[in-house]
């Protein structure tokens, strides 16, 4: 029997998506307006626990919005990590400030001390605002991403962000569903900690809406903002009245469906691949070269995305395996280039990226999804076990 084509991660879309859909299409209700957008936010507010939601077109969309409501401004500065996917970056450009880039830890996401070392070295503070010596500009915020789905080290981010008058962004889009289960945010879900914080539902995410994202606080102003600027600033919607460039971010009614039969599965697909990663731990913790990034102590990682280093005792490099992988059918991918690195920002500032290059060279993506099977692992595990005799 031919092996079938494995890929990397992919929807699962087994609950009552289609009823809920099939619903908002017999309503007539399939743009941004509808009742299953309204819905949606009140779902996903109550499971991370947060004051309230505003649902937006992406996470992308969703972070620039965030960045306009923390009133980072045209040649504001905005501390972001290098080793992360674009996008999060890209709204940065889209308010006219400057990213400068940080480097990571061992948990891919930004790394606290360095931020620390950075702006105690490379700036100066004064009367509550902290300025980049080299460039003279104001730094508002920092953005952190909870890379694939691990949480950031959000105690001692947030003690930078208090001592240097910092906004801090939360890029959850990754991280729906990963939360604190010890120490001083005990409970606390990845994207409520910050000022506010934004959820990505792309076809790859946890659950998906097709597109889509959301954005929340525990802020009442800032949500009331973001609702503002993300239905075209309308201060009277009966005549069409605005009062300042808002843009046109609302999700629709039927993306908001699929949300809601998704975020009924959303523990169910954590479970699923909680399982499915200590599988994988379990056949590769004997395999010389190898090792399984692990999350973060003291969380509950939603276990999004699942990251092996390939060392350099393994018998292939990094690109030498997905290439072995992707002829026995199983798909991969490497890990971003590091966005200091990409065209647009070459000439940003980039403060000691190290781990981050160590981690470009070595880390490889496996097959990770909420409907992946037993034998599925299996199969790629043997793959992985013995490489040269395959």
């Amino acid at each position: 029997m031919e092996q079938k084509f494995i890929p990397l991660s992919v929807p699962n879309l087994k609950g009552n998506e289609l009823e809920y859909v099939s619903q908002a299409v017999q309503s007539e209700w399939v743009s941004t307006g509808g009742p299953f957008v309204t819905k949606f936010e009140e779902s996903v507010a109550a499971y991370v626990q947060a004051e309230g939601a505003v649902s937006c077109q992406s996470g992308t969309a969703g972070l620039h919005i965030a960045l306009e409501v923390c009133q980072v401004r045209r040649d504001d500065e905005v501390l972001v990590p290098s080793l992360t996917f674009i996008a999060a970056v890209n709204p940065v450009r889209y308010v006219g400030a400057h990213p400068v880039f940080m480097d990571c830890d061992d948990s891919l996401t930004i790394s606290p001390d360095k931020l620390k070392e950075f702006c105690e070295k490379e700036c100066s503070f004064t009367d509550g605002k902290l300025v980049n010596k080299s460039s003279n500009r104001v730094i508002k915020a920092i953005i952190i991403v909870h890379v694939f789905g691990n949480m950031a080290d959000m105690v001692k981010i947030m003690e930078v962000a208090s001592e240097f008058n910092l906004k801090v962004i939360e890029d959850a889009t990754e991280a729906l569903g990963t939360y604190y289960t010890s120490g001083l945010y005990s409970g606390r879900y990845a994207g409520t900690i910050g000022d506010i914080g934004v959820y990505s539902f792309n076809g790859n995410k946890i659950i998906t809406t097709g597109g889509g994202g959301m954005i929340v606080s525990n802020d009442k102003n800032l949500l009331r903002r973001s609702k503002h600027l993300t239905t075209q600033a309308k201060s009277d919607e009966l005549y069409y009245t605005h009062d300042e460039v808002g843009y046109n971010y609302r999700m629709t009614n039927l993306q908001a469906a699929l949300g809601i039969a998704q975020m009924e599965q959303l523990e169910q697909f954590i479970e699923t691949k909680k399982r499915n990663f200590e599988l994988y731990q379990e056949k590769l913790y004997n395999v010389t070269g190898l090792h399984l990034l692990e999350y973060r102590d003291g969380t509950r990682a939603n276990y999004w995305f699942y990251a092996l280093y390939v060392k350099e005792n393994y018998p292939f490099n990094r690109d030498e395996l997905m290439t072995f992988l992707s002829k026995n059918k199983v798909q991969t991918r490497p890990i971003w280039g590091l966005i200091n690195n990409q065209m647009p920002y070459i000439n940003n500032q980039a403060y000691l990226i190290e781990r981050a290059v160590d981690y470009l060279d070595h880390i490889v993506n496996i097959p990770c999804s909420s409907n992946l099977n037993e034998s599925d692992i299996r199969y790629i595990c043997e793959l992985l076990s013995c490489p040269i005799n395959k």
